[in-house]
């Protein structure tokens, strides 16, 4: 389910909740909703608005650290890729071919991880080897070195690009992490139950139910922040891409 649904789920679940405390309010007899129980139902709000706002603030802020991450590592793996590049220049004209597929590494990156998706609308395989710049290992280390500065410059292309295959496999091993599913079910059956508490304690008139509404709206929205961010390279909030548009002016083909 994409971040968007997810919001708006939350949104639909707690504008229910109100009306529930509505229909409930109009239901129950007065002395359930005296002075006594209004000060034990305003307590019981407080514990529970105590742990959904820090809750939802530790959600946000630990999206948000792993979405600034996502994008310092992406930056820094483009780099490598611009330094693997020059260092195969320097090399000479042996390693074209190598630039070549290091060109389609970025273009392959670009299309998988900003939803252009395959041609044929098949999701391309992240374990697939091909699409890693390990075949380009492989030409490097195939390269005949001439002399120690050739031979220098083999090492080097094969120590910077032993480190963007370390950067990618290990975006592909948490790229699959979000939010786990069963505490968003907690944080979303808390907030509901505030919710169902405001309807119960508010007089049911436009203005207080376009003030829910407005509240119901703000809250939805942190949670699909912290859906969407958790997944850096799609959605509606996730790290550009112009890095990597950058790097494919600087490769040739």
């Amino acid at each position: 389910m994409g971040s968007i649904l997810i919001g708006g789920a939350v949104f639909a679940c707690l504008v229910a909740a109100t009306l529930v405390g509505m229909a409930l309010r109009a239901r129950l007899p007065d002395h359930h909703l005296d002075a006594a129980s209004k000060d034990v139902i305003r307590l019981a709000t407080a514990i529970v608005g105590t742990l959904s706002a820090l809750a939802l603030g530790l959600l946000i802020a630990s999206a948000k650290t792993d979405f600034d991450s996502a994008d310092a590592e992406l930056r820094s793996s483009v780099a490598r890729v611009v330094l693997l590049d020059h260092v195969l220049t320097q090399y000479g004209d042996e390693t074209v071919e190598a630039r070549g597929r290091l060109y389609e590494l970025i273009e392959t990156r670009l299309k998988s991880g900003w939803g252009d998706g395959n041609e044929d609308g098949a999701p391309g395989d992240p374990y697939d080897v091909s699409q890693t710049v390990e075949p380009i290992q492989v030409a490097i280390r195939a390269l005949s070195p001439a002399d120690e500065a050739h031979r220098t410059l083999q090492s080097r292309a094969l120590v910077v690009s032993g480190e963007i295959a370390e950067a990618h496999w290990m975006a592909v091993e948490t790229g699959t992490e979000g939010l786990p599913t069963a505490f968003l079910v907690i944080l979303v059956f808390w907030l509901a139950w505030l919710f169902a508490t405001f309807g119960l304690q508010a007089p049911p008139n436009p203005t207080v139910f376009c003030i829910i509404l407005v509240c119901a709206v703000s809250v939805a929205g942190a949670v699909f922040l912290v859906v969407d961010m958790a997944h850096p390279y799609i959605g509606v909030v996730h790290v550009s891409d112009e890095p990597l548009r950058s790097a494919l002016a600087h490769i040739g083909k």
